[in-house]
């Protein structure tokens, strides 16, 4: 029997960190995505996008994570080679989209409902940047209840997802208010839509209520966890919301309720996931919402460093830091 059809990866041998990551030889994908319930769908890999979900799961602390040895890159953007039907994509078909690992290669598997299509304007180096980012985003402010004219409160503003929230704030008719760490993430924020920028390094909670009217925000997004967390709590109008999406910064924050009952306050975590096994039909409704808004034009993803295949340890180091201004980008050769 001849030897497989191989191709070139970046495979991570053990849960040691991005040090265990290598470029080498793999098989081609087999089979279908374990997300695409039996349907093949491949794609040739341009770009792949890079996150936090990366880093983790090269530590064995994601909680989709894969064994070892497993091909890195958690998003694809590139040109679909192979579909069977029912997947809603044919051949040639440019798309985008969350793989979760097996992104750092020339060929990947996908899952219909986590991929979209995209422009023909549009780079695969910024199609690698939309899906995960968006896509958080947008049910980000779907399940904030946030309405035009309110203000949204964005932690980790020069991160992935906080550079789609700006984004998106116009589209969602809210004004943005972002915390950063420094002048160049200020910078970002203000390019990528914050109305206002606030420094987490400083005395951040008593700006925002002082650009509320004392009020406060009516939402936060907060990527990051950690420290901050009740200060966040503490700058909500009564009434107001905080999405729980990450915990970038390390520690999962605990919740004194009686901050909840005598303002009034909604704690919300979103898991597109889980929330898609009790109710049938979220993960679609999501990627629809992502295809309308890149069909519109509406998305302008923030790009912050490309590298090569061959240095991807060098781009997951970059996102472990703490270092990464919007999506981390590895291009693959074809």
């Amino acid at each position: 029997m001849s030897e497989p059809e191989s191709m070139t990866a970046m495979v991570v041998e053990r849960l040691d960190g991005p040090s265990a990551a290598r470029v080498t030889r793999v098989p081609q994908p087999a089979g279908a995505h374990e997300r695409a319930r039996g349907r093949r769908l491949v794609v040739d890999v341009h770009a792949a996008g890079l996150s936090f979900i990366d880093v983790l799961q090269s530590y064995g602390s994601y909680q989709y994570g894969a064994p070892t040895p497993y091909v890195s890159g958690s998003e694809v953007a590139g040109v679909v080679s192979a579909s069977d039907p029912g997947t809603g994509f044919t051949v040639g078909d440019r798309v985008g989209g969350i793989v979760f690992w097996g992104g750092l290669a020339e060929r990947a598997l996908a899952a219909p409902e986590y991929t979209v299509r995209l422009p023909d304007s549009m780079t695969f180096a910024d199609g690698a940047a939309v899906y995960l980012n968006y896509s958080t985003a947008w049910y980000a402010y779907h399940r904030s209840g946030l309405r035009p004219g309110q203000s949204v409160l964005v932690h980790g503003a020069a991160g992935g997802v906080g550079t789609a929230a700006l984004d998106l704030a116009a589209t969602f008719g809210v004004r943005a208010i972002a915390v950063v760490s420094s002048d160049q993430k200020e910078g970002v924020a203000r390019l990528c839509g914050a109305r206002d920028v606030v420094r987490s390094d400083g005395p951040w909670l008593d700006e925002v209520r002082r650009l509320t009217g004392g009020h406060g925000v009516d939402a936060v997004f907060d990527p990051v966890g950690g420290d901050r967390f009740t200060d966040s709590l503490r700058s909500l109008r009564i009434g107001g919301t905080l999405v729980v999406i990450g915990f970038a910064g390390g520690s999962i924050p605990v919740v004194t309720v009686n901050r909840l009952l005598l303002r009034n306050l909604t704690v919300t975590g979103i898991s597109m996931d889980t929330m898609d096994s009790e109710h049938p039909g979220t993960l679609l409704m999501v990627r629809d919402a992502v295809q309308e808004l890149l069909d519109q034009g509406l998305i302008h993803p923030y790009v912050g460093a490309c590298f090569p295949l061959e240095r991807s340890v060098d781009a997951l180091r970059l996102i472990e830091d703490g270092a990464a201004l919007g999506k981390v980008i590895v291009e693959i050769p074809r």
